[in-house]
């Protein structure tokens, strides 16, 4: 996503001496340390004069948890946080695409988004461990893809998990256009932000009042 600054040739002086860039959000990992960038790179935007926060998604997944944290900080975010998906937005990189605004959920033509179930990594703890992690990844995967169900749109809270059920809960690679038909996004193609700084310089002249003698 890019940002396009035109500045008026009679202002002079670098860009960013004269105004605070509109901020935009990366996101490639999500992790714990994502999770904290993510909410201050939020905060930073309010104060730009930015009328919408955009998140650029370009990620393998990562963090449950940390995805939460993210989600919170859209769900909470008093302006509104539009959504792109560029290259790939996979596991927990789809379930925050899909939190986009309604109408600001953007994907390249060309980007592939992949879903599945909540995992674990934690096999090699003893028994009694791994159903405390059964019942909590459960857990995990009814919030969130309820969630991404909610955020698209979907009556059926279960939506999702059905979908990955009936493809035998296997990874399920999405193209842009399937996408677009399952609703986790609405628009194809790459928004940009176009920042104008301008002058104004006019040619006056005021005739003078002369009092009659």
């Amino acid at each position: 996503m890019r940002v396009i600054i035109n500045k008026d040739p009679y202002i002079k002086g670098s860009v960013k001496d004269l105004i605070d860039p509109p901020v935009i959000i990366r996101v490639s990992e999500i992790t714990e340390f994502a999770a904290k960038e993510f909410s201050r790179q939020m905060t930073e935007a309010y104060n730009t004069g930015q009328d919408v926060i955009p998140v650029v998604i370009d990620s393998f997944g990562g963090d449950a948890y940390a995805l939460l944290s993210m989600l919170s900080d859209i769900e909470s975010s008093k302006l509104p946080v539009v959504t792109v998906c560029v290259g790939k937005a996979m596991s927990a990189g789809a379930i925050l695409l899909a939190h986009g605004i309604p109408g600001g959920r953007f994907i390249d033509p060309t980007a592939t988004i992949m879903i599945h179930e909540v995992s674990s990594s934690n096999w090699w703890a003893k028994l009694s461990d791994l159903k405390v992690d059964v019942a909590e990844i459960s857990r995990l995967n009814n919030i969130l893809f309820n969630k991404m169900a909610y955020a698209c749109g979907h009556k059926d809270r279960n939506f999702f998990l059905k979908l990955i059920e009936k493809k035998h809960n296997i990874d399920l690679y999405i193209n842009a256009f399937e996408a677009h038909k399952l609703k986790i996004v609405d628009q194809l193609g790459v928004p940009e932000f176009r920042v104008t700084i301008s002058s104004k310089v006019e040619f006056c002249f005021d005739k003078p009042k002369i009092r009659k003698k």
